[in-house]
């Protein structure tokens, strides 16, 4: 008889909404847009974040991309900045925040990434504000906290922490948590997720749909989603991971990225359930 595999443990610590909550209870969470032909990243991290449970989306763009993004969404909110002041302005009051998909490998993402690390929200990054701080790691680690998570894959990984890989997955992982001083995803056919403690997660459900454009984009906006829930990082971040595969195995052949966000709903409800019975 085969025996079923263990149900992850992070699975007690989900925010499940009661019967008196609402949508502000429920976090709120921001998604750093690029400029207006580099905005289908954010539009797939925003889509992530709602659909994993955070009450308010909201994406957070330059003023040329508004007539972009404004038709493609609903309930994702939408607000321009200019500035970084201004940016800084229009993430009062928001749990977490996810900057680097598509946000331009610029001075203005460095800018904005020092600016966010400011405002207490928890931050996700990704992508661009990871691969924009080559040469200059430090001034990136020196701005994050012991909430914050980077969500390199190996690629980008090796520009943050030259030479670290070397020393094999699991030891890079964990060296890298620890240096930055926050939670470390380390992308690849077996993603690792590490805290600066020393703690050390390998994720055990991957599939090779998710080798698609996009799909890390909307896993930095689920683990934003379960953070903005106020989800510790390290169980938001592996929830995330494993739901994300999760996902990408109920679809199957013919994924992309797109589709990820629409099958959460049938892993929610399955966790749900497992929950509801006492599993």
């Amino acid at each position: 008889m085969s025996s079923q595999p263990p149900l992850p443990d992070w699975r007690d610590t989900l925010p499940w909404p009661g019967p008196e909550t609402h949508k502000h209870q429920r976090g709120r969470l921001g998604v750093v847009s690029g400029r207006a032909y580099q905005t289908g990243a954010a539009r797939l991290a925003a889509r992530a974040g709602l659909r994993i449970g955070a009450g308010v989306v909201r994406i957070l763009c330059p003023p040329d991309a508004v007539a972009v993004i404004a038709p493609a969404i609903e309930a994702v909110m939408l607000t321009p900045f200019g500035a970084v002041e201004a940016l800084i302005e229009a993430t009062e009051g928001m749990d977490a925040v996810v900057i680097g998909p598509a946000a331009g490998i610029t001075d203005g993402t460095r800018a904005n990434v020092r600016a966010l690390a400011a405002t207490g929200a928890a931050l996700v990054v990704d992508a661009d504000a990871l691969t924009v701080f080559e040469g200059w790691p430090q001034d990136l680690f020196d701005v994050l906290d012991r909430d914050d998570v980077l969500t390199p894959h190996e690629g980008e990984f090796k520009r943050l922490f030259p030479g670290l890989l070397d020393k094999g997955r699991e030891t890079a992982a964990r060296e890298a948590a620890k240096r930055v001083g926050c939670i470390v995803l380390l992308k690849g056919p077996q993603t690792l997720i590490a805290a600066p403690d020393g703690r050390l997660a390998a994720n055990d459900n991957g599939t090779p749909w998710l080798a698609t454009a996009g799909s890390g984009d909307v896993l930095a906006g689920m683990i934003g989603g379960l953070m903005a829930q106020r989800m510790d990082s390290f169980d938001a971040t592996r929830a995330a991971a494993w739901m994300h595969a999760e996902a990408a195995r109920g679809f199957g052949p013919g994924l992309i990225a797109e589709d990820l966000p629409e099958r959460l709903p049938a892993v929610l409800s399955a966790l749900y359930d497992q929950r509801s019975k006492g599993l």
